[in-house]
């Protein structure tokens, strides 16, 4: 295996993207994304226009979190979340361990019967590459499947039934478990490499030996892929090294 090289990540390793929240109405007649949770990160929504909500499935229960601009809603791993759109609402992405969401952290809330098969999951969650009417059918199918899985969690939950949210969190590990090893590498080229690196800094300062002062710079980054389908909206990505590449399939 080659060992990734992430040189120059953003502070703290995090990833970052913008979206904006589709504005499909799904079978509940809700406008938004597409419902998931993620393993081992945690994500943060910074709200920068419009107005919407958060929905979100945890040991807590059911909650829908108002969004409108300048808040902040994050969530653990393991909480299941679906954006929905209020009005053209927009959001910052910060995500927790650069690069393991694109490398599969993510798990939509499918049925059971296609989380029970990872050919079927694989074949569910894959959408044509590019942002084309093709790409935006696909996308939506997509949401949609979750949408079902979603409905049915959030509904037992409810009503005071958390076996169907906790099976769907057995099986989302059960899909990634191979993929670990590989996260483990991300994980350590980036999140942990920046602390680890901070630490460095902090004995030179103690010992009164700055060297590592004389690598000041500054990097600078645009947008490289605007309008991509999500899963949650339009995304906007950065292709730097560990931080927003394109989720596979998208």
């Amino acid at each position: 295996m080659v060992k990734p090289n992430l040189p120059h990540p953003l502070p703290g390793a995090v990833g970052l993207s913008h979206l904006s929240a589709y504005d499909w109405e799904a079978a509940d007649g809700v406008c938004g994304g597409s419902p998931h949770l993620h393993l081992v990160c945690t994500e943060a929504y910074v709200v920068t226009g419009g107005r919407g909500a958060v929905q979100t499935l945890s040991p807590d229960g059911y909650r829908d979190i108002p969004l409108e601009p300048g808040s902040i809603a994050w969530f653990v791993p393991g909480t299941v979340h679906r954006m929905v759109q209020g009005g053209d609402l927009r959001i910052t992405v910060l995500m927790q361990n650069s690069g393991l969401p694109e490398a599969g952290d993510a798990v939509f809330t499918f049925p059971p019967e296609v989380l029970a098969d990872p050919d079927k999951y694989v074949a569910a969650a894959a959408i044509p590459p590019g942002t084309g009417a093709e790409t935006a059918a696909a996308a939506r199918r997509r949401r949609d499947l979750a949408v079902e899985g979603y409905l049915a969690l959030r509904e037992a939950l409810v009503v005071g039934d958390s076996g169907p949210y906790l099976e769907f969190q057995r099986a989302a590990a059960r899909l990634v478990r191979a993929k670990v090893p590989n996260w483990r590498e991300l994980w350590r080229a980036g999140a942990l490499a920046t602390v680890e690196r901070t630490g460095a800094q902090l004995d030179a300062l103690e010992a009164g030996e700055p060297a590592y002062l004389s690598d000041a710079t500054a990097y600078e980054a645009a947008p490289t892929r605007l309008g991509g389908f999500g899963m949650c909206g339009r995304r906007d990505e950065y292709n730097l090294p560990g931080t927003t590449l394109p989720y596979g399939g998208e």
